[in-house]
């Protein structure tokens, strides 16, 4: 029976050999099903398979992966859906906590779906790779070395949403899926420990890649991924050891303006340790369209995702005005950083009746003169910032600071607050923990981290802060139903401002796995508890 490059999702992940994003070593178009009996016979087949697990971790459009790293900074106290004229569909049951299994469940499949497609192809590289002869085996060793790299952030990816997963180490047709069982959430980190582990080796510091393999695995980006697979964990003197080999590599660094970190004009910066590569080309859709997905619907955008009142309170209760400004767009702004579009007479509109919260996502913004044109459309060239080194250092200062090393830790996180101009901290102890999370939340606001940090954090009072923000007691909720001031919020109710009021404790710390791949496994794949 021959093996194509093909189909299964976890039922039937569909791999094809495929170049999607782009840098310099990622600018072709997707190439057809390819026969593995006469395929990695040559170090150039070998180099487009690498290439194309890259290209798995976005793929070609918005829905895929964008979509659901979007959603999950809605499930928190930064994020409302924000569209309020058209259906929300896939993000109510997610954002909103309903408890509806099998609606949320099918909202995660393109998530868990296209991961999988991703973690195949992997697997397909790691196991194909070590048959073909190189000129030089190093460059062998290093393909290996970032397919187990990419595989492990895909993992990552699974576990921090859904705990345990199956682990899938090989090629597996549709036929052997049923029997598959969720692997503990303790052997998933394991797995992912490993592959990284085994990766780091092989995968040279940044500075000896090439210009035209910009945006490649690093060390750098192993090692740092690495830090937070044990930071998620607790397992805090692994995270510290990780995090140091980052810091004193001397390949990265801050950028001195913030408003540079997400510039289409600072991809791959020095602040950089790993980026969805994108590219501007019409002819294929190498580029990212979630910039329009979180736009103003007054501005060619969609505006599915809107900061909340609660965020923008938290930059102004630190006195945060340049974060916030870098942020955050409000209604009828006159001024936009790096855009001379708008002015007193011709105010940037955020229309209070369209839109839950009158704000919109900044990071996200794309200047007008820097548009490509269709807009609408898979090809702005703004690269998705997976990890920078500004976490990297607030990483290391939660992990001294857990190891009652707070010197450390107030070095680390002041370094952070120097560069937008705020004081430095000089607290101990817990109050030095809870100026690490505030910072956290303002510096990566937006970014797909809020969720996990509020997932993992445990209050004072021995509950996970995400239990203590939603529920019908929740901070969160008594903010939006009894303290807010904000006007836009409390009137525009088409999404509904007791957000989280029906978080249930026990379930909704994981998302429910998609109920067709419990149907489909033949019930050997459990559903999450709770659900």
């Amino acid at each position: 029976m021959k093996h194509y490059i093909s189909g299964l999702t976890l039922a039937a992940a569909i791999l094809t050999m495929s170049l999607s994003s782009c840098s310099d070593f990622l600018e072709e178009p997707i190439l057809g099903q390819q026969d593995m009996a006469n395929y990695f016979l040559t170090e150039e087949e070998c180099a487009k398979q690498v290439t194309g697990c890259y290209q798995s971790l976005a793929y070609d459009d918005w829905w895929q992966i964008y979509k659901f790293y979007n959603a999950t900074d809605m499930c928190t106290d930064d994020m409302w859906m924000g569209n309020t004229t058209q259906d929300p569909g896939d993000y109510l049951h997610l954002a909103h906590y309903t408890g509806n299994t099998v609606q949320a469940g099918n909202d995660c499949q393109n998530f868990w779906q296209y991961r999988y497609k991703g973690i195949l192809q992997c697997n397909i590289a790691i196991e194909k790779i070590p048959n073909v002869t190189f000129k030089d085996p190093e460059l062998g060793n290093r393909y290996i070395a970032e397919a187990k790299f990419l595989r492990a952030f895909q993992y990552f990816d699974l576990v921090k949403n859904f705990g345990g997963v199956p682990l899938v180490t090989g090629l597996m047709m549709p036929s052997e899926v049923k029997g598959i069982e969720r692997a503990s959430k303790e052997e998933t980190y394991a797995f992912i420990e490993k592959d990284l582990l085994e990766a780091i080796p092989a995968l040279p510091v940044r500075s000896a890649y090439a210009a035209a393999d910009l945006g490649r695995a690093t060390k750098g980006a192993a090692q740092g991924i690495l830090a937070k697979v044990y930071l998620y964990q607790e397992k805090y003197k692994e995270a510290e050891e990780q995090l140091k080999a980052v810091i004193n590599s001397g390949e990265y660094k801050l950028l001195n303006d913030f408003g540079d970190v997400w510039s289409i004009d600072h991809n791959n910066s020095a602040e950089s340790l790993f980026e969805i590569q994108t590219n501007s080309e019409i002819s294929y859709n190498l580029g990212e369209r979630l910039s329009v997905v979180v736009g103003s619907r007054d501005d060619s955008g969609w505006s599915w995702g809107q900061p909340t009142s609660n965020l923008d309170k938290a930059f102004k209760d630190e006195g945060d005005s340049i974060r916030e400004i870098w942020t955050i767009l409000h209604h009828n702004q006159t001024y936009i950083p790096n855009d001379d579009s708008w002015n007193e007479d011709n105010p940037y509109i955020i229309s209070p009746s369209k839109h839950k919260s009158a704000r919109a996502n900044m990071k996200l913004y794309i200047p007008m003169a820097k548009r490509p044109s269709p807009y609408d459309a898979p090809h702005i060239p703004l690269n998705y910032r997976l990890l920078r080194y500004a976490d990297v250092l607030l990483m290391y200062a939660e992990v001294e600071n857990a190891l009652g090393n707070d010197a450390e830790a107030r070095k680390a996180l002041n370094q952070i607050r120097t560069r937008v101009k705020l004081s430095n901290v000089t607290s101990s102890g817990k109050q030095l923990r809870d100026a690490i999370r505030r910072e956290r939340r303002l510096e990566l606001a937006l970014e797909n981290n809020r969720l996990y940090d509020l997932r993992r954090w445990k209050d004072d009072n021995g509950k996970l802060a995400i239990q203590n923000l939603m529920g019908p007691n929740g901070t969160f909720v008594k903010y939006n139903l009894e303290e807010s001031m904000d006007v836009y919020e409390k009137t525009n109710q088409n999404e509904n401002s007791n957000k989280g009021i029906t978080f249930k404790e026990g379930r909704d710390e994981l998302f429910p796995i998609p109920n067709s791949e419990v149907v489909q496994s033949g019930g050997s794949i459990k559903q999450t508890p709770g659900y």
